[in-house]
């Protein structure tokens, strides 16, 4: 699938996302309740893009993302967007829509927290052995400012 395709595949889905409320099936295979809509700003583009993504709620129900990509030897894009701009993110939840931090856990926290991925997700055993690198988990951290919105 080719950049353009991808962003075209991601702008469809984030359409109906917000058309449903955050609910209900979307296309053939995903579902609104385990998907959240991440708002980042381009590393080198500096272009707003929003990009549908599965999301983990661990440790006690703080919301994390996983930048596997399949099990790609390359993190996503998306997670170095993240990264050079970890606080221009705007996440969509369910109906709620509000300001955030992206923070990638540290090495101690991440060993942690992947037992209980791996609980809930045991395919991503498959995709840190595919990967050859460390799969980063990123905390998607309300801003405090917007809370309640």
């Amino acid at each position: 699938m080719t950049t353009e395709q991808r962003n075209a595949l991601n702008q469809q889905v984030a359409e109906q996302f917000r058309a449903q409320g955050g609910s209900g099936k979307i296309g053939e295979m995903m579902h609104a309740d385990r998907m959240v809509l991440v708002t980042h700003t381009g590393a080198r583009s500096g272009k707003r893009r929003t990009t549908p993504l599965g999301f983990w709620r661990l440790d006690g129900g703080r919301v994390f993302i996983v930048a596997s990509a399949m099990g790609a030897p390359r993190a996503p894009d998306w997670f170095h967007n993240l990264v050079a701009h970890p606080d221009e993110v705007v996440v969509e939840l369910g109906p709620e829509r509000y300001d955030a931090v992206a923070a990638v856990a540290s090495a101690d926290e991440r060993e942690r927290l992947w037992g209980e991925l791996i609980q809930q997700a045991p395919f991503f055993t498959e995709h840190q052995e595919r990967a050859g690198r460390l799969i980063p988990l990123i905390e998607l951290r309300r801003r405090a400012e917007s809370a309640g919105d």
